[in-house]
């Protein structure tokens, strides 16, 4: 097979769509985007906590309407990225920042004989689906609780790095995957956007 030749003829029938009016490069119109928020950001805090909202907002949304097949679908060989093994990961790394802050949990999904427990096990099962947005959701929740036990971003909860930059590298994993996920979804059924 030539380098320019497709893999699969099913991919030559996905085409890029949206269902935007106004911007034809956007995912969602402006006004339906659930992202958009007139919370006024006023401080570090809530900047920050926006920042992450917004992210785990993309998650979903660049996930939504998929079946447990599309949801499971493999990037491209030899990754075993997909956006079901996306959601599983992320609900590693809510716990992740967690344990970043001193917290001694035990992993979800990985394990020493496979580290990649989350892509590897995200198979097109529904139940596998409900599981990781149920996991996700519910680490996403004990996360949020346990920021808000803290006054000060100031606070070292894990001894040695300020709870600040555990939240600034918990929205840097979120926006890097968000890329991902644009590029995942794209590949699914076409569909683009911001």
């Amino acid at each position: 097979m030539d380098s320019g030749e497709r893999i699969d003829d099913a991919e030559a029938a996905v085409s890029r769509w949206t269902p935007s009016t106004v911007h034809p490069d956007m995912w969602i119109d402006p006004d339906d985007d659930p992202r958009e928020s007139s919370t006024e950001t006023v401080d570090e805090r809530s900047t920050l906590l926006d920042g992450l909202r917004h992210f785990r907002l993309t998650v979903e949304m660049k996930c939504a309407g998929l079946d447990a097949d599309q949801m499971a679908l493999r990037s491209v060989p030899p990754s075993t990225m997909s956006l079901l093994g996306l959601v599983r990961h992320m609900a590693e790394d809510e716990r992740h920042f967690r344990r970043q802050a001193g917290q001694d949990l035990p992993r979800i999904y990985r394990t020493p004989e496979d580290r990649d427990g989350d892509w590897n096990g995200a198979v097109a099962d529904p139940a596998v689906v409900e599981d990781a947005w149920r996991r996700w959701r519910a680490e996403m929740e004990v996360t949020d609780r346990f920021i808000a036990g803290f006054a000060d971003l100031g606070a070292r909860p894990g001894g040695d790095v300020q709870l600040r930059d555990i939240l600034v590298a918990q929205i840097s994993e979120y926006a890097r995957h968000c890329g991902h996920a644009d590029l995942l979804r794209e590949r699914i059924d076409g569909r683009v956007g911001q």
